[in-house]
């Protein structure tokens, strides 16, 4: 056979090949969503009602009209983390699917209860911290509900999964990324490639999350125990809904697209990375009024002052000090704390690049 038959075959073949590809690709459905090649649509997952109220999930599905993976952006797992709901709302209107390779759910406000209760932590409803309770019950309380809704539509459904959260409404943070280890080495380093692609310059490498995919407890493990790279991003704090910490939510959404091959460009990458590994959150031993003595971001030595914590009256209660050398992550930066709730998380950082 001639070289000049062969080509033609071959590109007969390619085209055979790819038109078969555009018949096959047809809509993408979540719940009762649906979106054609293509287009854009939005709507609600709804959470029926069980042993309490139920509630809905506003949802947006962007279908490219080429080939590619599935990638789930979840906002709004803890209510009063407004940055990262600002951002996926924004880029609802920017990313555009005719554009796209592949599809991305964006999960506008994963925790409604919470949102709409301006509540910190935990649901107005059952008093549950939803990235506690992953993968849910279908006839557990609303919390549980919602993990279970997410669990099944939208985690089960991605090949990849980002939480996207930031310091909740008490909470002053550094900006950094999570970087989860769940002992399989293929999505080890996808997460971790995610993590670099975002492009924050601290990370936090985390050993330490369940492997029981029937208790994986935070939201981005749950796409872990299930064999999908997944990371958890902290990109601002305290309710604050300014420009600079939503645009680095929309930025790092913009890396993991072009790091998937959605969209066509390069990720801008972080140009060094901060790698931290052990890291200990401190929490309050009572219930008082808190006066953190550290910014997000300072570095600090073992034993350093973080904070003091004080009953009703201005009596010391406590001192809270650093429990290891490192730098601060986040620091509760407003006076109402109750028992056993976070006051400040400290990270060690490593000397070489995380592996």
């Amino acid at each position: 056979m001639s070289r000049k038959r062969q080509i033609l075959l071959l590109g007969f073949a390619f085209l055979l090949t790819a038109a078969e590809d555009a018949v096959a690709r047809g809509p993408f459905t979540v719940g009762t969503l649906m979106a054609d090649p293509g287009k854009r649509v939005s709507g609600f997952l709804e959470v029926p009602a069980g042993v309490d109220a139920g509630t809905r999930i506003p949802v947006t599905l962007l279908h490219g009209a080429n080939d590619g993976p599935v990638l789930a952006l979840i906002a709004g797992t803890h209510g009063y983390e407004y940055a990262p709901i600002i951002a996926l709302q924004k880029l609802r209107g920017q990313i555009d699917p005719a554009q796209l390779s592949g599809t991305v759910i964006l999960v506008h406000v994963a925790n409604l209860p919470s949102f709409l209760g301006r509540t910190i932590y935990y649901s107005p409803v059952d008093g549950k911290n939803l990235n506690r309770v992953y993968p849910g019950k279908v006839d557990g309380t609303v919390s549980e509900r919602i993990a279970y809704t997410i669990t099944t539509e939208i985690i089960e459904r991605a090949h990849a999964v980002a939480d996207l959260h930031c310091g909740d409404g008490n909470e002053a943070l550094r900006p950094y990324t999570y970087w989860m280890k769940g002992g399989n080495a293929t999505v080890d380093e996808g997460s971790r490639q995610m993590a670099l692609a975002f492009g924050l310059d601290h990370i936090v490498i985390d050993t330490n999350r369940p492997a029981d995919p029937q208790a994986s407890v935070y939201t981005a493990n749950t796409a872990i125990t299930r064999g999908k790279p997944a990371i958890t991003t902290e990109t601002g704090g305290l309710g604050d809904t300014r420009a600079e910490w939503v645009g680095l939510a929309e930025r790092g959404v913009w890396n993991l697209l072009r790091h998937f091959k959605m969209l066509p460009g390069e990720p801008a990458r972080a140009e060094a990375v901060v790698w931290l590994d052990t890291y200990e959150v401190l929490r309050s031993p009572e219930t008082g009024i808190f006066y953190a003595a550290v910014q997000p971001g300072h570095t600090v030595a073992r034993g350093a002052l973080l904070g003091r914590l004080t009953d009703f009256f201005g009596n010391q209660l406590a001192e809270i000090r650093a429990p290891l050398a490192g730098v601060v992550n986040y620091v509760v930066a407003t006076p109402p704390v109750s028992q056993g709730e976070p006051l400040a998380m400290v990270s060690h950082i490593l000397a070489e690049e995380g592996k």
